[in-house]
């Protein structure tokens, strides 16, 4: 009847015959009668306030609670016994498909079915060798082992079904989640840097690089004949087609960090570019991953697709974060163009002509105040590459002309 005060009965036997089910799930959980009994202060409390609260099933709740008390600290004893090590780590040195190594290493306490990631970090930490053959398994003896492209660091994962690796990592690799467990260690010798020619260019030394780089979606060469200065000492970028039918780009990157200030250039006329050619002028820190590579754009493309509107834009990184790219058209001819970038702000301008200083008729504008870069070790890079494209395939080769480079303090 409504309003009545319930009576809670207790029939001893019906309590026996939990007794003994708990005693059989207890079996089926996998713990020990041991482990079980030393929980038995813990058990008194939780069994005292859950009478308390007259609870029917008071003690198969009870049950549940300690096995996931218990689990969880069993799972955290797994992980703190698994120990990872390395028995053959790779030169120190800067990544890239001409070369490859290999790395192996054991690990005590796996489980089965997990399995073995390796990362090698370039720039970014790349996953190893390739990202559609990245699980490694870990045999009978515990050993693991997989070819790698070098890096400067080496990072080896132990991980659990199911897990998927990204290709790229902007920060190293932590334990969390499916990754059980993480060794990172130094590459092996003296750094070796890849090869690069020496170039100089308005006042400053710069370098040439000389390795292939997939960039832009392709690996293409990059070669040291693919920028050089003329005679009135502008500085000449091409894309040239080799006799294997692949695109070598350029980059050409400033020997030193120069941190905050104004940095100007003087660009040739780029309404001539193919819809995949890319002009890049760039900030970059290949040890800045926790800011993004403190990477800065100015950038003028129409990124394979033909019928793009705009042809340029400012860029701060990360670009798929709305507001950290500003797309506009420029006219063609020369043009000046600069980012003034201080302490919570990055200032973009682009003008017509080759403007002393950055003044002159304004083609655009725009100032980035959020997710600016502090300085670290970036430098100025100009880089002429190819994108993938199959709306606007690269078709013939290109050059642009960089007049000047400027910094002001």
């Amino acid at each position: 009847m409504i309003g009545e005060i319930p009576v809670v009965t207790f029939d001893t036997n019906a309590h026996s015959r939990r007794v003994d089910d708990s005693r059989s799930r207890l079996a089926l959980t996998g713990l020990s009668v041991a482990v079980f009994q030393a929980y038995a202060p813990i058990r008194r409390i939780l069994s005292m306030s859950l009478r308390k609260r007259i609870t029917p099933n008071w003690d198969q709740v009870l049950l549940l609670i300690l096995c996931a008390v218990i689990g969880g600290c069993q799972a955290r004893r797994d992980r703190a016994t698994v120990a990872i090590e390395f028995t053959k780590i790779p030169p120190a040195a800067q990544g890239g498909r001409e070369r490859v190594d290999t790395v192996a290493g054991r690990v005590v306490g796996a489980r089965a079915g997990q399995q073995m990631v390796v990362y090698a970090r370039s720039g970014p930490w790349w996953v190893q060798p390739w990202p559609d053959n990245a699980l490694i398994p870990i045999q009978s003896d515990s050993t693991w082992t997989t070819p790698t492209h070098l890096g400067f660091e080496y990072a080896a994962l132990l991980v659990d079904p199911g897990y998927h690796p990204p290709p790229t990592m902007d920060v190293a690799p932590t334990p969390g989640g499916s990754v059980v467990s993480v060794l990172i260690v130094k590459g092996t010798g003296t750094t070796e840097l890849a090869p690069t020619k020496p170039l100089q260019f308005s006042g400053y030394d710069w370098k040439v690089r000389t390795i292939a780089s997939d960039r832009g979606g392709l690996n293409n060469p990059y070669g040291g004949d693919s920028a050089w200065t003329d005679e009135k000492g502008a500085l000449h970028l091409r894309i040239k087609k080799t006799p294997e039918g692949r695109w070598s780009c350029a980059e050409v990157v400033l020997t030193r960090s120069l941190g905050y200030g104004t940095y100007i250039t003087v660009v040739h006329d780029t309404s001539h570019l193919e819809p995949a050619a890319v002009l890049s002028m760039t900030t970059f820190d290949d040890w800045g991953g926790d800011q993004h590579y403190r990477e800065m754009d100015i950038e003028h493309s129409k990124w394979g697709d033909a019928a793009s509107k705009n042809n340029s834009q400012y860029g701060i990184q990360p670009f798929y974060v709305p507001g950290n790219t500003s797309p506009f058209t420029p006219p063609s001819g020369t043009l000046t163009e600069s980012l003034h970038w201080e302490s919570g702000r990055a200032s973009f301008k682009t003008v017509r002509g080759a403007s002393a200083g950055g003044n002159g008729p304004v083609v655009a504008e725009h100032v980035f105040t959020s997710g600016v870069p502090t300085p670290g070790k970036e430098t100025f890079q100009f880089l002429f590459y190819v994108v993938a494209s199959d709306k606007s395939p690269m078709q013939k080769e290109n050059e642009v002309v960089i007049e000047k480079f400027e910094y002001l303090p």
